[in-house]
């Protein structure tokens, strides 16, 4: 039986209000509301939003948009739920953490811009502690920062570098059940895991394109079982850890027509019956066995996976960023 069963698509490409535009990274609320980060292009700056959605595909709006203003964004890079259930956003252009009620409403920022300790340089991942701290991935610091959740420089640790312990360009992070954290070492294609204190524990994964290796990986998130599961951007791919590093699985998408794009499609017959006779399953035109060109092709399969999140049930949430929508998975 496979370890992970496809469950269902959420999202529809749209450039304004309701629906995904390029979504960056995805937070779980405890009231079960989803809230999809979209970073738009630099082509079409309409895209750039936060969208409230919940598994069902209701709709609860959307704030944010293009800006430096309090509750605007820039370079959207994270996004996480407080144990309060205050909704925090990373930019990492403004180098500051944005926060927000659940409904969106703008209540406070912090950060500020550098390299000395408490100081940010492309906040890109955001995770909470039992306690009510927040782990920030100081990407362009190679680094990973500790602040209270109102912004109270606690420690950091890491430095640029391929050493264990060090960074290059670290993406998202999450903090496991037990409080050790697990940082996606983008550029050095490995996970690493740290204590709290952040004391390097050990290393997950390789360069490379086989079982239980890495291309980029942009994303983890770790189940109460201690699964790791990654988002292994550069190989498409989404892929499955034991806890002790062992390969498990990989899944490459699954994603059917969402209850959005459908309500679309019934509302436009035209470019409906287009898509009824196309044929979407078939990759033509590829050159070699790229993955990125599969993707591109065939509809079905991640295109720039670039998140992993777990709810509280254990369904895993991929934020597909180039298709625009968000695949979610549930545990055999």
């Amino acid at each position: 039986m496979p370890f992970l069963r496809y469950d269902r698509t959420l999202g529809v490409a749209a450039m304004e209000n309701r629906g995904f535009y390029y979504p960056v990274d995805t937070a779980i609320h405890q009231n079960g509301r989803i809230y999809g980060l979209n970073r738009s292009h630099e082509g079409d700056t309409r895209g750039v939003r936060v969208c409230i959605l919940d598994l069902e595909s209701k709709f609860y709006g959307v704030f944010g948009s293009i800006g430096e203003s309090d509750g605007q964004f820039t370079w959207a890079a994270s996004i996480a739920v407080s144990n309060a259930g205050k909704v925090y956003v990373g930019d990492e252009y403004l180098e500051r953490i944005s926060i927000f009620d659940e409904n969106g409403i703008f209540e406070s920022k912090w950060g500020d811009s550098g390299v000395g300790p408490g100081q940010l340089n492309g906040p890109c991942g955001l995770s909470f502690d039992i306690d009510s701290n927040l782990y920030i991935s100081d990407h362009r610091n190679n680094r990973v920062q500790k602040f209270t959740d109102d912004g109270e420089y606690i420690l950091s640790f890491g430095e640029e570098g391929h050493l264990d312990g060090q960074f290059n360009l670290p993406w998202g992070l999450t903090v496991a059940t037990d409080g050790d954290i697990y940082v996606a070492d983008w550029r050095n294609d490995r996970i690493q895991r740290f204590t709290p204190e952040g004391d390097f524990v050990r290393k997950y994964g390789s360069p490379g394109n086989g079982d239980g290796e890495f291309h980029r990986p942009a994303s983890v998130a770790v189940d109460t079982e201690g699964y790791i599961y990654v988002a292994d951007w550069g190989n498409e791919r989404v892929q499955v850890l034991d806890p002790d590093g062992g390969f498990v699985t990989k899944i490459r998408g699954d994603a059917t027509i969402s209850p959005w794009a459908q309500q679309f499609l019934d509302a436009n017959v035209d470019e409906s019956e287009l898509r009824s006779n196309s044929n979407l399953e078939t990759a033509v035109n590829i050159r070699g066995d790229s993955e990125h060109e599969m993707s591109s092709h065939i509809e079905h399969l991640f295109w720039a996976p670039i998140s992993v999140k777990l709810d509280n049930t254990g369904r895993l949430y991929v934020t597909d960023r180039n298709r625009h929508r968000i695949q979610v998975y549930k545990r055999n």
